[in-house]
């Protein structure tokens, strides 16, 4: 159960990843796979890019974003364990 929830997260944190180097292509977003990831991306990292302005032409939001992944994946995580 624990590794299936890791596995989860990691899944989800190689979207990000994924979505956020396929705004350095030209067009790459707008093909079919880059539409599916911005319905899944999207609406978790809209938030971020509200409250976390760009730094130039440089989002950072995502990398805040990936870090909150990955306290809540440690935290749910030890929340599982600790009740298994």
């Amino acid at each position: 159960m624990i590794e299936v929830i890791g596995w989860l997260f990691q899944i989800y944190s190689y979207m990000i990843i994924a979505y956020v180097l396929m705004s350095w292509l030209p067009n790459a977003r707008e093909s079919v796979i880059g539409d599916l990831l911005a319905k899944f991306v999207e609406p978790y990292l809209s938030p971020f890019r509200r409250f976390i302005p760009s730094i130039g032409m440089i989002d950072i939001s995502p990398i805040v974003a990936l870090i909150a992944l990955r306290f809540a994946s440690y935290g749910l995580i030890s929340l599982i364990s600790n009740f298994v």
